[in-house]
């Protein structure tokens, strides 16, 4: 397959990865709001396993449009505590049903050398909290009891900024993002689509991309700091996440790989509602992808992809799968002048 075809095929899918960073805190949810994400409510800003194949690659100029819907699913035994309010909560299990989407521009003149973007998302979704345990106390006192609580509605606002260079086959980015919490929260409910608080996240990435061989390796790192939450006067730490994947182009539509993740706490909790000590929780998630691109007129470019994980190993946080699909219209790239 020619190089400039088949780069310029693949630019809808970097578009996609500008998009989904602007998602980050999308997984925010509630403690039971999928596998959680550590720190307060066992829940983090970032989602593990946000970027994935061809994330650092440019994209075309203009604006896309991208909505994905997530199915996650987690659970940890009454042996388990996690951090809420000051006290913890044992025996949790949840799921989290989001769909959200938003709009990303791509501007056409070049910011230090490199393609800007700037991008909003929003998410509507449910999430469904259960916690169901026993807790002994001094002297062997035991107190045991259930709780089921869901919140339907809408979550915070996700904005990003990402800088993206090509060179050969390698392709570099850096981004900046974070939540603006105005979502549903309720301090007292086990679900919630809202974190509560504000965080801001940054963070580079690269992509090796051999147009060739339709050999494609990317990775993503960054770090998350996290504001106090007023509501319960609880600040969660400084987490870390790094997302990795890889793919094989099979055509130049249509692609396939493993993916993965890490992702953990630098620091711990604190703050005056912090009654139970620092509490730090870690992850690796592996799984796998599938994208295809497809044309949907002359303008417009489509990106139809969907990609699965699975925690292998965690420490204080719950341990799931999730299910992703992901559609995106994005301009579609120009065509070339028939000689």
């Amino acid at each position: 397959m020619g190089t400039g075809a088949f780069l310029s095929t693949i630019k809808t899918r970097s578009v996609v990865a500008s998009a989904l960073c602007a998602a980050a805190a999308m997984a925010a949810t509630s403690l039971a709001g999928g596998p959680a994400r550590a720190d307060e409510d066992g829940v983090s800003f970032w989602l593990p396993g946000l970027y994935s194949s061809l994330a650092a690659v440019p994209g075309e100029r203009g604006w896309s449009m991208t909505n994905i819907f997530i199915y996650e699913s987690g659970s940890a035994s009454a042996t388990h505590g996690f951090p809420r309010g000051g006290k913890l909560a044992v025996g949790v299990d949840g799921t989290v049903f989001a769909d959200f989407g938003g709009l990303t521009y791509a501007f056409a003149k070049p910011v230090l050398g490199g393609q800007f973007s700037l991008g909003m998302l929003a998410l509507p979704g449910q999430a469904v909290g259960t916690i169901s345990g026993t807790l002994t106390g001094p002297g062997g006192a035991t107190v045991s009891g259930a709780r089921t609580d869901t919140d339907t509605g809408f979550g915070d606002l996700y904005p990003t900024a990402a800088l993206k260079w090509n060179k050969g086959v390698n392709n570099y980015m850096t981004y900046l993002t974070g939540n603006i919490p105005v979502g549903s929260y309720d301090p007292k409910r086990l679900a919630n689509l809202g974190l509560g608080h504000g965080s801001i996240d940054g963070g580079t990435g690269y992509t090796y991309l051999n147009p060739t061989t339709g050999h494609e390796f990317s990775i993503v790192g960054g770090l998350t700091y996290n504001f106090e939450n007023t509501h319960t006067n609880y600040q969660n730490g400084i987490d870390y996440h790094i997302d990795w994947a890889a793919s094989q182009f099979l055509s130049k539509q249509f692609f396939v790989g493993p993916v993965g993740y890490f992702y953990g706490q630098l620091s711990g909790d604190s703050g005056s509602g912090d009654k139970v000590g620092p509490f730090e929780s870690s992850t690796i998630g592996v799984g796998g992808q599938a994208g295809y691109i497809f044309p949907v007129n002359e303008q417009v470019q489509g990106f139809l992809g969907l990609k699965g994980y699975a925690d292998v190993a965690t420490e204080d946080r719950l341990k799931g799968w999730s299910v992703w699909l992901t559609l995106n219209l994005s301009p579609a790239p120009p065509k070339k002048a028939v000689q």
